[in-house]
């Protein structure tokens, strides 16, 4: 018996590692015979592993997806990579923390003690850049219906609601090509058929409509790749798309040490010039405002107007405390 539950499990291995075995190489790799790996294939579909049969002149298996998740079997490295993906969810505002906990412990309590005490001495802790803020958190329903038709080329119809708006979503169609994260967040890259152009939807606003559209034949997407075509967009060819510089009255040493990826020149013992990009003239203009000392806008225009807007709210909520 000991004999036989081992070979389960190495055949279990061999099906995972492949789409499609001949029954003859099986046997060979199992080193036993052509009927034993007939009777063998029949228990693990007893234990509810959906092994199919491939006809054809070798004959061969196949294991097959199934309406349940039946027992999985990981090498070493498999099941680390697992556990650490698992305890890195909750930063990917997926929605999944809760459950990633739940699969890690679920997970860890079938691992031999050898792999569990190398994740127990492994604990990741996803922090969130300082300033950023908590991503939204995306439906995982949204999430599986949108990966879905992206997967199968189908017309997305969905409601989005656009950023500071307070109306309810407007009607949507596009031809979805991509699912990306980026920053933390997640964003649908679409032919949007109504705009007749590429567009990007941040997913937490999508609220898909069923049944989808008819299937399309996908455009080539700008430049070719995903990840170059979504740096662009959000930072522009040349960076960020908002970049301006001013004239600080303080030591380039002190500016240098929080300008991350901005460029700090010395000017004087007291006086620097920096030049800092953002995601927009506002917040450009305030984070500027961070350093607490004078400034001299250098240009362009659009940062001293960001920044006369930012005096006008200063201004009223000065006047609100009072």
């Amino acid at each position: 018996m000991h004999g036989t539950s081992a070979r389960l499990l190495a055949l279990l291995s061999l099906l995972q590692a492949r789409r499609d075995w001949p029954g003859p190489l099986l046997a060979e790799r199992l080193d036993t015979s052509e009927r034993t790996v007939r009777r063998d294939v029949q228990r693990l579909r007893e234990l509810g592993y959906p092994i199919l049969a491939v006809k054809g002149p070798d004959g061969g298996y196949r294991l097959e997806a199934g309406a349940e998740l039946p027992p999985l079997l990981f090498d070493d490295e498999q099941a680390v990579a697992l556990a650490v993906a698992l305890q890195s969810a909750a930063g990917t505002g997926a929605g999944i923390g809760e459950a990633a906990a739940r699969a890690l412990s679920t997970v860890r309590q079938v691992m031999p003690a050898r792999l569990r005490h190398r994740i127990d001495a492994l604990r990741v802790t996803a922090v969130e850049r300082a300033g950023s803020g908590a991503n939204p958190q995306v439906d995982t329903e949204v999430l599986v219906a949108v990966g879905a038709a992206v997967h199968a080329r189908e017309v997305l119809r969905f409601d989005y609601v656009p950023a500071h708006s307070a109306r309810d979503g407007e009607p949507r169609r596009v031809q979805p090509h991509h699912l990306v994260t980026w920053g933390g967040r997640w964003y649908l890259v679409a032919w949007d058929l109504d705009r007749d152009d590429w567009r990007t939807f941040r997913v937490d606003r999508i609220a898909p409509r069923t049944p989808t559209g008819p299937r399309f034949t996908p455009r080539a997407l700008p430049g070719g790749d995903v990840a170059d075509f979504v740096t662009e967009k959000f930072m522009g060819s040349a960076g960020w798309p908002c970049r301006g510089e001013v004239i600080l009255d303080l030591p380039a040493a002190a500016v240098s040490r929080f300008a991350h990826d901005g460029v700090v020149e010395e000017l004087g013992p007291e006086r620097c010039r920096l030049v800092l990009g953002s995601w927009s003239w506002v917040g450009l203009a305030a984070t500027i405002g961070r350093y607490d000392a004078d400034v001299e806008v250098v240009g362009p225009p659009e940062l001293a107007e960001a920044f006369a807007r930012l005096a006008r709210r200063f201004e009223v909520a000065g006047r609100a405390a009072e």
